[in-house]
């Protein structure tokens, strides 16, 4: 990947990115001051609804 000479949007100053974007040390900053505690989140497995029958047209009496 290339580098390249930008402007960091956040504070100004001249700086070589990869992607544009803040610079290395106002993501540093950004992360320290926003970022928060990773934690983990249990995915619910997916249960149809009920009141839903999955093939009403062959259940159909004629």
């Amino acid at each position: 990947m290339t580098q390249m000479s930008i402007t960091c949007p956040r504070c100004g100053a001249e700086c070589t990115e990869t992607y544009y974007g803040p610079c290395t040390a106002c993501r540093t900053e950004l992360c320290a001051s926003l970022g928060g505690d990773h934690r983990v989140v249990a995915q619910v497995e997916y249960e149809p609804k009920m009141n839903v029958t999955p093939n009403a047209v062959a259940l159909k009496d004629d």
